[in-house]
């Protein structure tokens, strides 16, 4: 007996970087989801099968083994052997697990990729061993996995990737759950350009640094639009959020978190009708958002791949992490 879990990935629509300093972030999920069906061994080792990541691999006692011949560097099948042990040890069980990976979210572009992974990992490993874990623990065990990953993360995009739909989460406040009536596409680009969020946040600290007395105005101008873009999404006056975005991408560039890969693409999609276009995310690569009337989705989404970027669809989900027990052996 196997168990699988899903969950969403996600889109920062406001509030990248400010949020470090002043005022909401608004994250939404997204129907890109990740998957991870676990499985037990009869050793302690942790076995992650990744054919989207590239590899393949095993933990034991803090060591990772290749079984591909491919040196590891990244940190994040790290975090899944954090993910898996902490279940393990909340469940007072001793035992390896098979972790079979397989993801729709592309990697290090900002779109939740580690959290969903981290997050569908400590659920199938949780309802593996009948553990029962609520939303709340599957949320919190999550985060020691993305902690590997991030250092400090604020704790929101591993719980966007538990519970779905649509989160304001703002320094000192916490989070807010929210959910949206009706369904709204968003188109996102990807300029396949990998980056790191540590490195784009110490940029900013570092111009923010040398300019307070004009980085402030701008920080606490992105901190306002949050909020409200916010009203507006909630309120569907797509119009007004569209404009808000275009205004939100003009800061963004003014922090030089933008890139001419990721300007191409907004402009793409904003020359061929997009209400809005800005990047998500720490920026420096990684990927855009766009929103469009239906009837100008397609020639957006067109604009887009002739930008060399790579194109692709979604809707805001409320569907957060699923669990179920599967019959079939891991393989």
């Amino acid at each position: 007996m196997s168990a699988e879990a899903t969950a969403p990935g996600k889109i920062i629509l406001f509030g990248e970087h400010s949020v470090v300093y002043k005022g909401p972030a608004i994250l939404l999920a997204v129907d890109r989801r990740a998957t991870v069906i676990a499985s037990k061994r009869d050793d302690k080792r942790i076995y992650i099968d990744s054919e989207d990541l590239g590899f393949s691999g095993y933990f034991e006692d803090g060591k990772y083994t290749s079984v591909t011949g491919k040196i590891w560097r990244g940190r994040n099948m790290a975090a899944l052997d954090v993910a898996a042990r902490k279940v393990m040890a909340y469940l007072g069980i001793e035992s390896g697990v098979n972790l079979k990976v397989r993801s729709m979210i592309p990697i290090a572009v900002g779109l939740g990729s580690s959290a969903a992974v981290c997050v569908a990992t400590t659920a199938a490993v949780g309802e593996l061993f009948d553990g029962n874990l609520t939303n709340e623990k599957i949320s919190e065990l999550s985060y020691e996995g993305e902690k590997v990953i991030h250092g400090n993360p604020s704790g929101a995009d591993n719980n966007i990737a538990t519970y779905g739909g649509i989160m304001r989460y703002e320094r000192g406040v916490g989070l807010k759950r929210l959910k949206l009536d009706v369904s709204l596409p968003f188109i996102i680009g990807n300029t396949r350009k990998k980056r790191s969020t540590r490195n784009m946040v110490e940029g900013v600290k570092a111009l923010r640094d040398r300019n307070p007395e004009v980085v402030d105005p701008i920080i606490y101008t992105m901190a306002s639009l949050s909020q409200a873009g916010l009203d507006a999404l909630l309120r569907r006056e797509t119009k007004k959020l569209g404009d808000l975005m275009n205004l939100n991408q003009g800061l963004l560039s003014a922090l030089g978190v933008s890139t001419i890969e990721l300007d191409e693409l907004v402009y793409a999609a904003r020359r061929e009708g997009a209400l809005g276009a800005k990047l998500t995310g720490a920026g420096g690569g990684g990927c855009m958002i766009a929103l469009a009337e239906s009837e100008n989705l397609n020639k957006v989404e067109k604009s887009i791949r002739a930008a060399r970027g790579h194109s692709m669809r979604v809707n805001i989900t409320d569907e957060g992490v699923k669990t179920r027990k599967i019959k079939d052996e891991y393989s």
